[in-house]
């Protein structure tokens, strides 16, 4: 028995001086020494059709040969996040000093509960946070992402990042389902034309995302696009009670006004028709590219980082639109192409010396000076439009022939409020006999006259006072307004909105 005792309290000591001998080396504290992940995004693949959790892990490794220890491990929102987490068996939204032995690992369990019923703003389309950690004075995380909605993922859940084709044999495809839809990623439409029904509304994932081309070279670009290839279609049917709405898919308040949250819609096709609907919160609103075809009535395209309409030698008609928020150039026409803009409010207001709420060009530069170029005759007719910002010249106007050829910079503005300045100067103006050239009974109208309703609050209906009542001239084919409201047929309002007398 004595010799038993003896041999477990040298079993003991032994362990103790062990212990100690390991509390002696300490951890590592080399900022060089980082944390490894199992995965960089931990992706939750579970759709949930009622109020529901799931839960999946990440292993956390210790490539050293010594122990480290993590000073924090938390969530991004702390504890009103929608992910929970637990720590090697610990749960809570936060860890400190936690342990990894030397060449060993630790399990972080990760929990999502997710309510599909509640409103997008407290459950969006895509929920996302980031697992922080602290190790060292080095920061690294991990991707928390789990789908918050139940929703018309297209083409899928896992398509962040990728581009996929929407095609069906030169058919047509409706998106009628009640639910929202949401594209993740870039989708393409070909052989095929998608309609999309009134009160759709439709949901862009966007952000950078970074590519590989066929030489291996990696390059980034803008994620969250729509593009109508040469044999697609895109038909927008909403009406003015239900329209058809495109938007980021961060809902919270503070992205209500954003712009840049996804890329924007892409035409390289023919007969494109968009009617009464909202397009906001894009770099772009609509890119109409080479020899493609648009058809733009009702709708309003707003806080975009670009233009609303965007073109490159296309074909745009445009009635009863509503362009504002949009920095740079609102409407921007490069390189020819045919236009007509009809009771269409643009209004580029807050964006600095040089921006403009038009923007005209028959030509297109080949180098960063000009010095070579190609042009394309434009031929672009502007009717009962408000062309109006806080610019002193809120149109610009490029002809590459240099007023040599009418028929190739054929440019009228009939009925219109416009705002310009500096281009008629005799001596330095572009454009001194610009109103002779190139208008017929409008109105130049500067800072002090009253227009819309309030500016501020991005209210663009007339205001009482406004010089644009009574100022257009009667198009016998568009007796509604931008609202679906009657305008005067003798004398209506210049712009999208008729304005209402009580």
């Amino acid at each position: 028995m004595r010799h038993l005792s003896i041999l477990i309290f040298s079993l003991i000591a032994g362990l103790l001086l062990l212990e100690s001998c390991k509390s002696d080396e300490g951890f590592i504290t080399d900022d060089s020494a980082k944390l490894e992940f199992s995965l960089d995004t931990l992706r939750f693949d579970t759709v949930f059709t009622e109020l529901g959790s799931a839960t999946r892990y990440i292993r956390v490794y210790n490539r050293n040969d010594q122990a480290i220890q993590i000073s924090k491990i938390q969530l991004e929102n702390g504890t009103s996040s929608s992910f929970r987490i637990n720590v090697d068996g610990i749960p809570g939204a936060i860890a400190q000093d936690v342990e990894v032995p030397a060449n060993d690992s630790i399990y972080i369990f990760t929990e999502v509960t997710v309510n599909p019923d509640a409103p997008v703003s407290e459950s969006p389309f895509v929920i996302t946070e980031r697992l922080l950690f602290e190790t060292n004075g080095n920061d690294q995380q991990v991707i928390l992402e789990a789908w918050g909605q139940n929703a018309n993922y297209i083409p899928s859940r896992f398509s962040k990042g990728t581009f996929s084709l929407l095609s069906c044999d030169f058919g047509e495809i409706t998106w009628d389902d009640p639910k929202p839809y949401v594209i993740y990623g870039i989708l393409f439409i070909d052989s095929c034309s998608l309609n999309i029904p009134a009160g759709t509304e439709v949901y862009l994932h966007g952000g950078l995302a970074l590519g590989e081309d066929a030489e291996g070279d990696i390059f980034a670009y803008n994620d969250g696009a729509i593009f109508v290839l040469s044999d697609g279609q895109l038909k927008v049917e909403g009406t003015v009670d239900e329209p058809v709405v495109f938007q980021g898919d961060r809902l919270e308040e503070v992205f209500a006004e954003e712009p840049g949250q996804w890329a924007g819609i892409r035409l390289y096709s023919e007969n494109n028709e968009i009617e009464y609907a909202e397009i906001k919160n894009s770099l772009y609103g609509v890119f109409a590219d080479s020899a493609s075809e648009l058809s733009i009535k009702n709708t309003s395209i707003h806080h975009t980082s670009g233009p609303a309409i965007f073109t490159r030698h296309s074909k745009v008609v445009a009635e009863n639109n509503l362009f504002y928020a949009n920095a740079g150039r609102a409407v921007q026409l490069n390189y020819g192409g045919n236009y007509n803009f009809k009771y269409c409010t643009i209004a580029n207001y807050g964006f600095g010396f040089d921006s403009r709420a038009l923007s005209l060009s028959n030509g297109s530069c080949l180098d960063p000076f000009c010095s070579e170029f190609v042009t394309n005759g434009i031929f672009a007719r502007f009717e009962n439009c408000i062309i109006m910002g806080s610019s002193s010249d809120e149109i610009s106007m490029t002809d590459f022939f240099q007023g040599q050829s009418f028929f190739d910079f054929n440019v009228r503005f009939d009925h219109c409020i416009v705002r310009v300045e500096d281009i008629l100067d005799p001596v330095d103006g572009p454009y001194p006999n610009f109103f002779d050239d190139f208008t017929l009974e409008c109105i130049n109208a500067s800072s002090s006259d009253t227009l819309f309703a309030d500016i501020s609050e991005n209210l663009y209906e007339l205001d009482s006072l406004s010089i644009a009542e009574e100022r257009a001239k009667f198009i016998s084919s568009i007796q509604k307004d931008y609202a679906d409201r009657d305008r005067d047929s003798t004398n209506p309002d210049i712009g999208c909105f008729e304005y209402q007398y009580e």
